[in-house]
């Protein structure tokens, strides 16, 4: 079987020459374990500040092993109780085409309620990301005006939705022509903007949002958020959920002093991972699930094919090349 290594540490944009494909046999179950088949694997932007040395919220990948993500796998072969050959699971799995579990940290995920990829998607760590974040910090209120970057990404498609159904007015910022018409056409954004063809993002965003700004949902940080910054209102909520523009920097630029603007504005501003709110999963999993079953959501995948087409549909998210959520299908 194949399994993909951190060949050696990026510096600055990731290459394929960063990755390592390696044969491995492959491995045998014994009592208490079970034999599972990589099915979906999930590709995402943060992954990028593993393959650094450092501390972090989470361990750094290790040189010359197999690198992890989100995965829903199939069980092929079962001597664990409560799982059986056929059975689907979803959890945080290594890049290998085939692997052992004891089942910790493995959910069972059912594929006639929803298609298997929605599992790494908007029912998985994505719809969480945005639902918990926006809620949790964003707090937003029916009538004010949220605006999203990296809106037709992944997580930035699904906090626009949600944010209209609670009453809001979202603007989004994308990269293309034809994913701010996405934004609008599908996901029912107001309004929506293209910051490589905006010459001032402070004034676009000012268009844009003539009441200010309540929530911002920051997937990018960069330019994009200066431009926000300006425009926030009095007890605004700034939710940073991520910083795409700046994860391959080689140095930390310099940008605007936010201080004088949070404190002129009484503005939050709180940075988070979704583990902060693991014990609001339980409530929030089955209103994704209705809203999806609705049609009040909708969910984009960008499905690239084949296991040997990992580490290029990885660096495709750093050129935008995906529209929702990246997915890798492996089988």
């Amino acid at each position: 079987m194949k399994s993909i290594h951190l060949n050696k540490r990026p510096v600055g944009i990731p290459q394929l020459s960063d990755f390592k494909f390696v044969n491995e046999e492959k491995p045998q179950i014994a009592a208490g374990e079970m034999l599972i088949k990589a099915t979906y694997l999930s590709v995402d932007p943060y992954l990028r500040g593993r393959m650094n040395e450092g501390k972090s919220y989470i361990e750094p990948f290790e040189l010359n092993k197999a690198m992890s993500s989100g995965m829903v796998a199939e069980v092929v072969e079962s001597k664990l109780e409560g799982f059986s050959k056929g059975d689907y699971v979803s959890g945080m799995l290594k890049w290998t085409e085939y692997q052992v579990s004891n089942g910790e940290g493995l959910m069972k995920v059912d594929g006639s309620k929803a298609p298997l990829s929605a599992y790494l998607g908007i029912l998985g760590m994505t719809g969480l990301t945005a639902y918990l974040g926006l809620t949790e910090i964003g707090k937003p209120k029916a009538g004010e005006t949220v605006v999203v970057s990296g809106a037709a990404g992944a997580v930035g498609s699904v906090v626009g939705q949600i944010a209209k159904l609670l009453g809001c007015r979202v603007v989004g910022i994308a990269g293309t022509d034809e994913k701010v018409s996405q934004l609008k056409a599908e996901y029912g954004f107001d309004e929506a903007i293209n910051y490589k063809t905006t010459e001032s993002m402070s004034q676009a965003i000012a268009d844009a949002c003539p009441e200010g700004v309540d929530v911002y949902f920051d997937n990018v940080g960069g330019e994009v958020s200066d431009g926000v910054m300006v425009n926030v209102n009095r007890f605004a909520r700034i939710v940073v959920c991520g910083a795409i523009s700046l994860y391959n920097a080689t140095s930390m630029p310099m940008g605007p002093r936010v201080q004088p603007i949070l404190i002129k504005n009484s503005v939050l501003m709180q940075g988070f991972i979704i583990f902060n709110f693991m014990e609001k999963f339980g409530e929030a999993i089955p209103q994704l699930a209705q809203w999806l079953k609705e049609g009040k959501l909708t969910s984009t995948e960008t499905v690239v094919e084949g296991f040997e087409n990992i580490p290029q549909a990885f660096l495709d998210l750093f050129e935008g090349k995906n529209k929702g959520k990246m997915i890798v299908k492996i089988y």
